[in-house]
């Protein structure tokens, strides 16, 4: 049975619908016959068919190559009809104001996009006015551009271009022929014969235009509602990096996408991208003001380039390393909640085009959800950067650091604090023992397992007032329980907060170390955890004699801690371990680096405070006019100074594994090769030396800059045995060397002073370190220093061979040790002569000077026989 005026049954449908609400179909079949209303389902069975089909269309991605292949054939087809050689059709994008067109060039097919502005030559005069061109000789038209036919090699003889419209006279498109065959021009009948199909041409080219866009629309929401949820699921900054890449270049069909974070205090642009391994990111940095990206980033405006080789902006060079055609570009804004721009996306190389303004309109989209997305990223890596950054300052805290609420019960607990109590430095990565610990002790009142004197009020009263005590010397005793044979028992302990119980925690196997504090009242009795025999968890009571006690000395300081409003919310008690052991310890990091100091630590607890005999290099360094230098200065400018000084030649004494012995007042004594050997004492000694000077020139240039005045300083160095060990008591105790070798190092520093140098050696400290084969230096004197009889050659430090010295200096130290040698051999007469020529190559050098006045005095006075050439110090 047929069905009578059944026309397209859903057309019809929208078309009364649009004018009226009434239900049209229900009227319709309230008189069909069964057999009508079955014949009506199968026609509207047929049309839902149809469009499942164009929706199925829409969906696949088959979509533009459908709509490139009925543009080939088109264009085919127009050409054969009007006999032109080439056709070409050119699509009208209205958004963008271009014409666009794939046009296939070279042997292997490769299409490229052609893009002309609406309005510009004969193609877009057609577009814009609706009207067609029909040019006989292209070349006398004076709106052909013959620019065209010179870059291409082609020559344009006659040319036809012609509108296509659509049902509502909107022209969709412009077709352009050029050269009918038989070189004559095109005429009406061609045109007459291209209006013949136009019309159904605009339809055809309407109808996949908006398909095309329904697909683009239909799949650029589910990529973006795809690309928003992912965003949303991960806080990691570097995953929401990658995520947002990868979810972009998808969204916008991209060849490649990039996201760059912006670095407001380094003004820079960031992103992290993938290496060849596809696993590890590289970090990539660029100026916040330079390139596309920077543009975008400077002016918070979108940029969307056709063609990057003819924007000024666009810098070629990374093409032409790495061989990739970079063709069109959409760089965007990324914006925070607050409207502040906090990165830039970059799209390169659209598969199909270039990019248009409805991907503007996608992507701006994207990027408002990317912005969130990474605002939340950031906060949430902020808030796990601060949470790491305070957990590592409270476990590399070395006192024991403990945060209470404002009841007094312990919310934190440091490495440092459970090894005070007691746990063992090896057992503190113990995961299941640190368990028990930090179960039995987190929510406890600090004063119950941290039984100092009077603690509990000291806090409570930081709590009420504020205020801050400091309280020196404190003691705690507590007990260690260590048993291996204990019966496993489960830890109910149930956490409670606020009145609420959180549950119960998980059982834990028997353990080892267990904590023990001593009852009040009674110093013999000891309970596990300090749980009180009220408690209906606490063990069985311990003797004394069944815990390892632990006798503490210590500071206590309790401090209230504040939120940003200023209001207390909790409290801080910090105690300072001053026993013996971290007394030392504390003692020799003064005057050793580290490393050495833990090397002296495993020597025992003693092992500092007996003498031992070693041979040593000793250095003393000194301040030159101390006092004119400082005298002009305020007090707290020179304490300023003075530390400044010290921390940068201390540095060098450490960098060379030697020992600070002590300060005094504006001097330095240090030692090498004790307390623990070096066998190379006297080279680590002399290098130190050296860069101490280094650092002091450094320290000057930047002094200069800030209008501080220039120091200079004299150095003294001499090896030999001395007597190394601490002086004093336990509480009290000052590491120290005594010796011959000290007091000679202190009066070379002193003759720096008279000689005018800056580094003095012993002839002890010159031939351990191998002479002159491994040293420039030239041997200044002999003397005889007072308060020692034997004489002792002396050498000016200049520098380490085999660095090369100015040849001036070189010419001056021949003839400064010719004229040394002439001295000793008493030939005063030729000394004075090596000693003249000595001084005109450096007139102001004091060592040469004396040897003068002495040659010309012994000329004049020749001295005893028994003369040695050791000149004696009168002075310290």
């Amino acid at each position: 049975m047929t069905l009578s005026n059944s026309g397209s049954i859903l057309a019809t449908l929208t078309q009364f619908n649009q004018l009226n609400r009434t239900n049209v179909l229900v009227n319709r079949v309230k008189d069909l016959s069964m057999g009508e209303f079955v014949c009506l389902l199968d026609f509207i069975t047929a049309e839902f068919q149809q469009f499942l089909r164009a929706l199925d269309m829409i969906n696949s991605e088959t979509l533009e190559a459908m709509l490139e292949q009925v543009m080939e054939a088109v264009t085919l087809k127009i050409g054969q009809i009007l006999q032109a050689e080439r056709t070409s059709i050119y699509l009208v994008d209205t958004d963008k104001g271009l014409l666009w067109s794939k046009v296939t060039r070279g042997q292997n097919g490769e299409t490229r996009d052609v893009r002309i502005p609406l309005n510009v030559g004969i193609i877009g005069r057609v577009a814009a006015t609706g009207k067609s061109a029909n040019i006989a000789d292209a070349y006398k038209d004076p709106r052909f551009n013959k620019e065209i036919d010179e870059r291409s090699g082609y020559r344009t003889k006659t040319l036809l271009c012609m509108p296509i419209s659509s049902s509502s006279d909107r022209i969709v498109a412009v077709v352009q022929l050029l050269n009918k065959a038989g070189e004559v021009p095109f005429d009406a009948e061609d045109e007459q014969r291209f209006h013949d199909f136009t019309s159904s041409m605009g339809i055809i080219l309407e109808t996949c235009q908006s398909f095309y866009m329904a697909a683009r629309n239909q799949r650029g929401a589910a990529a973006l509602l795809k690309a928003t949820s992912s965003l949303g699921q991960s806080l990691d900054l570097e995953a929401t990096l990658k995520s947002v890449m990868e979810q972009a270049r998808r969204l916008m069909k991209a060849d490649r996408s990039t996201l760059f974070l912006l670095s407001k205090e380094k003004k820079e642009l960031w992103t992290k991208v993938a290496k060849a391994d596809g696993k590890t990111m590289l970090e990539i940095r660029i100026s916040a003001n330079r390139g596309i990206a920077g543009y975008v980033a400077s002016t918070g405006k979108t940029l969307n380039i056709p063609d990057a080789y003819e924007d000024p902006r666009f810098d070629p060079s990374t093409d032409k390393r790495t061989g990739y055609r970079t063709r069109s570009i959409l760089c965007m804004p990324v914006f925070n909640s607050a409207g502040e721009l906090i990165g830039v996306t970059q799209l390169i190389n659209k598969e199909q085009g270039s990019f248009s303004a409805s991907d503007e309109e996608f992507m701006q989209a994207f990027n408002i959800q990317a912005g969130i997305a990474l605002e939340n990223a950031k906060l949430f890596e902020a808030v796990l950067t601060e949470k790491q950054y305070q957990k590592d300052i409270l476990a590399s805290l070395s006192d024991a650091v403990i945060s209470t609420d404002l009841e007094g019960k312990i919310v934190t607990i440091n490495d440092a604090a459970l090894e005070l109590l007691g746990l063992p430095k090896d057992q503190l990565h113990n995961n299941q023992l640190r368990q028990l610990w930090e179960c039995k002790l987190v929510e406890r009142y600090v004063w119950e397992v941290v039984p100092v004197d009077r603690l509990q009020w000291r806090l409570k009263d930081s709590f009420t007032t504020g205020a801050k005590h400091y309280v020196p010397e404190q003691t705690l005793k507590i007990g260690l329980l260590e048993n291996t044979e204990l019966p496993e028992r489960p830890i109910t302990k149930a956490r409670r907060r606020n009145g609420k119980t959180s549950g119960a925690e998980p059982s834990i196997a028997p353990v080892r170390y267990m904590l023990a504090i001593p009852e009040r009242k009674n110093a013999d009795i000891y309970w596990l955890w300090g749980e009180s025999p009220l408690d209906a968890r606490a063990s069985t009571a311990l003797q004394r004699s069944q815990v390892k006690e632990i006798d503490r000395s210590l500071n206590l300081t309790v401090n209230p801690l504040t939120n940003p409003e200023g209001r207390v919310q909790g409290g801080l008690v910090v105690l300072e371990d001053i026993s013996n052991e971290k007394r030392m310890k504390s003692t020799l990091y003064r005057y050793m680096t580290p490393g050495v100091a833990e090397q002296v630590m495993a020597l025992g607890d003693d092992s500092l405070m007996v003498g031992e005999r070693k041979d040593v290099t000793i250095l003393f360094s000194d301040i030159r006019g101390y006092t004119t230098l400082t005298e002009n200065l305020e007090a707290t400018e020179v304490v300023d100074l003075l530390n400044r000084y010290f921390e940068t030649m201390v540095e060098a004494v450490f960098n060379y594994q030697g020992t600070l012995d002590k300060f005094i007042g504006d001097a330095l004594m240090a030692v090498f090769g004790a307390p623990l050997p070096l066998e190379n004492h006297a080279w680590m000694a002399v290098q130190s030396a050296l860069d101490m000077r280094q650092r002091l020139a450094e320290f000057n240039r930047i002094g200069r800059a800030v209008n501080k005045p220039d120091i200079r300083f004299g150095i003294g160095i001499s090896s030999g045995d001395v007597v190394s060990g601490n002086i004093g008591s336990k509480k009290r105790m000052d590491y120290t060397v005594i010796g011959d070798s000290v007091n000679l190092s202190s009066r070379l520093e002193s003759l720096t002073k008279e000689y005018g140098c800056d580094i003095i050696l012993s002839e002890f400290t010159y031939e351990m370190c191998g002479g002159s084969k491994h040293l420039w230096v030239r041997e200044l004197d002999k003397i005889r220093v007072k308060g020692r009889m034997q004489p002792v050659s002396i050498y000016e430090l200049l520098d380490l061979r085999p660095n090369a010295i100015a040849s001036d200096l070189e010419r001056f130290l021949d003839l400064y040790r010719s004229g040394r040698e002439a001295y000793i051999q008493r030939n005063f007469q030729k000394a004075l002569k090596f000693f003249w020529d000595a001084q005109n190559l450096q007139p102001s050098d004091r060592a040469t000077l004396f040897h003068l006045q002495r040659a010309q005095q012994y000329l004049n006075i020749p001295p005893p026989e028994n003369w040695d050439g050791v000149h004696t110090m009168t002075a310290k």
